[in-house]
């Protein structure tokens, strides 16, 4: 099995409904998340008996949203494009310069496995730079299957 790893890749075109935050400092991560989670109570998508698919989705946001935060340049801003096979997420900063570094050789019990653990939870990532601004995506299922984490 590879290591998932985090590649310079362009954000695939993505339909749907779009819900956007602009956030300015990690405390304002648990509006947002509630913010998310009151979007997708209102959407029509299928969902898991657990809501785990919803659920993947609140956890990358969140782990994106705060790498950008406390890594990042503001302004930072978290969208998400809802369409009819998954979520795509796409959070941004103006830190066009510093790409996302998943850990390496760090004890797990001091945190930093935020990009290892997204890669995981979808079925594709990447990051680009656009006019300025660094931008880290994931796209998620809205279903939770059997299948192969997304690895480059």
């Amino acid at each position: 099995m590879g290591r998932p790893v985090w590649p310079l890749r362009p954000l695939p075109d993505g339909r749907g409904e779009v819900w956007r935050w602009n956030l300015g400092a990690v405390a304002e991560l648990p509006a947002a998340r509630a913010g998310l989670r009151a979007r997708l109570d209102g959407v029509g998508f299928p969902r898991d008996p657990e809501d785990q698919a919803a659920e993947r989705l609140v956890l990358a946001f969140d782990e994106l949203a705060s790498n950008a935060l406390r890594h990042g340049e503001s302004p930072v801003v978290a969208t998400v494009i809802a369409g009819s096979g998954g979520w795509l997420l796409d959070v941004s900063d103006r830190a066009a310069d510093a790409m996302p570094t998943p850990a390496v050789g760090r004890d797990p019990a001091q945190g930093g496995l935020g990009l290892y653990l997204v890669a995981r939870l979808s079925v594709a990532h990447g990051w680009y730079v656009d006019s300025g601004c660094k931008h880290v995506w994931a796209c998620l299922p809205t279903t939770i299957q059997d299948r192969e984490p997304a690895y480059s």
